[in-house]
C-alpha cells in the first residue's frame, strides 16, 4: 500500500506523530503531530501523482487548523509536479508519486506539528487539481497521462485524540485499488476516501511475503515467468479475521460477508520468485487470500475466485510479518 507520512499528521499510507510541548503558563496543552503518507499500488501504473494543498484538522471546539504546502514550516515545500491547463505550476502544491511509497515505506508531510490537545472530529487532506495517472491505456505499450479528479478536492479521514504532551505519529494509507476507479465513458479516474484511511503507527505492522509458482500453477490459472515484469501475476487480499471461509470473501465492492481490509498484486522478479507486500496494517488476526483474478473493478461485485487462504498475525512492529502461500501443501 502506498502511504504518505506526516510526524504531526499523516497517511501510503500519511504518517502521524506528535511529541509533548507547553504553554506560558507551563502546562503542557499541546502535543506533537507527525502524518506520513503510504500506498498500496494500483495494477498496470507506471506513476500515481497525487496533488496535496494543505493538511486541515478539524473540531476540538476551535477553528480548523490548516498546515499548507509551501507556507507552514512544518509542512512540505512546493514543487512543480502539478500544473494548470496552461503547463504552469500550481502555487503551494506538492505532487506526491504514491507509487514511490509502497509496503511500508511512507514519506514524511508533517513533522513535529504543535497542535492542541483534544479530540480532533476530521483530519481531512485538502487536494489540489493536476493529480494524474501515467498507464497503458490502449495496450500498445506505451503510458498516456491521464487525470485523477478528487470529489470537492478534499479526502475527510477519521479524527484522533491528542493527549496533552502526547506525541503523535499516523500515517495515511491509500488502497488504491479500492480507491481508485475509471468510469465507463470517461476520460479520467476518480479517487475516493474510500479505501483511504488513517492509522496510528504505534498499533501497526506490515506485511511481506512470496508465492511458490507451484500455487501459481494450481488449476493453470496463473500466469507465470512473464516477460514484463511490470505485470501482476496474481493478487493478494487481506481480511480481518482468521479461519475465514473462503465463500464469504468479497472482492472490492463486492457483497459477501467479509470486504477487503487491503489487497495487492503480485509481481516476478525475474528471477524465480514472486513477491507481494502490505503495510500499516492494524495488529490483529488476518486472513490473507490468493487469486489470479484481477477484473476487480471498485464499484462492481465481481466474480472472485480465491485458489488459496492461510491465517496471518500482525504485530505492532516495524518488521514486517512474513507469509508463503506455497500451494496445496498449505492446506
Amino acid at each position: 500500500m502506498n502511504k504518505l507520512m506526516l510526524t504531526t499528521l499523516a497517511t501510503a499510507t500519511l504518517g502521524l506523530a506528535a511529541c509533548g510541548g507547553s504553554d506560558s503558563n507551563d502546562t503542557n496543552d499541546f502535543a506533537q503531530f507527525s502524518l506520513g503518507i503510504s500506498d498500496a499500488p494500483v495494477d498496470n501504473a507506471e506513476s500515481v501523482v497525487a496533488c496535496f494543498n494543505a493538511i486541515e484538522l478539524t473540531g476540538n471546539g476551535n477553528s480548523p487548523r490548516t498546515f499548507t504546502v509551501g507556507e507552514d514550516i512544518e509542512a512540505p515545500e512546493e514543487n512543480d509536479l502539478c500544473t494548470n491547463e496552461e503547463g504552469q505550476p500550481i502555487a503551494n502544491t506538492i505532487g506526491i508519486n504514491l507509487l514511490e511509497f509502497t509496503g511500508n515505506d511512507s514519506m514524511m508531510f508533517l513533522e513535529d506539528a504543535e497542535i492542541a490537545a483534544g479530540q480532533y472530529g476530521q483530519l481531512r487532506l485538502v487536494m489540489a487539481d493536476g493529480s494524474y495517472i501515467m498507464t497503458d491505456t490502449n495496450g500498445d505499450g506505451e503510458a498516456e497521462k491521464v487525470s485523477i479528479q478528487v470529489p470537492s478536492n478534499e479526502l475527510k479521514l477519521d479524527g484522533f485524540i491528542a493527549d496533552a504532551g502526547g506525541n503523535l505519529n499516523f500515517t495515511v494509507e491509500f488502497d488504491l485499488r479500492n480507491s481508485m476507479t475509471n468510469p465507463v465513458g470517461q476520460s479520467h479516474y476518480i479517487l475516493k476516501p474510500r479505501g483511504v484511511r488513517l492509522v496510528d503507527n504505534s498499533a501497526v505492522g506490515h506485511l511481506k511475503g512470496t508465492v511458490a509458482e507451484g500455487a501459481l500453477l494450481f488449476n493453470d490459472t496463473c500466469t507465470v515467468a512473464p516477460e514484463n515484469t511490470d505485470e501482476p501475476v496474481a493478487y493478494v487480499y487481506l481480511y480481518e479475521g482468521s479461519d475465514l471461509d473462503e465463500a464469504t470473501l468479497a472482492d472490492n465492492g463486492g457483497s459477501e460477508e467479509n470486504t477487503p481490509y487491503a489487497s495487492t498484486a503480485v509481481y516476478f522478479d525475474d528471477v524465480n520468485t514472486y513477491d507481494f507486500s502490505l503495510g500499516f496494517i492494524a495488529a490483529g488476526d488476518y486472513t490473507a487470500a490468493l487469486t489470479c483474478n484481477g477484473d476487480d473493478d471498485p464499484e462492481a461485485d465481481d466474480e472472485i475466485n480465491f485458489l488459496f487462504a492461510e491465517n496471518v498475525s500482525i504485530e505492532a512492529s516495524s518488521e514486517p510479518q512474513e507469509l508463503e502461500f506455497v500451494g496445496a501443501a498449505s492446506e
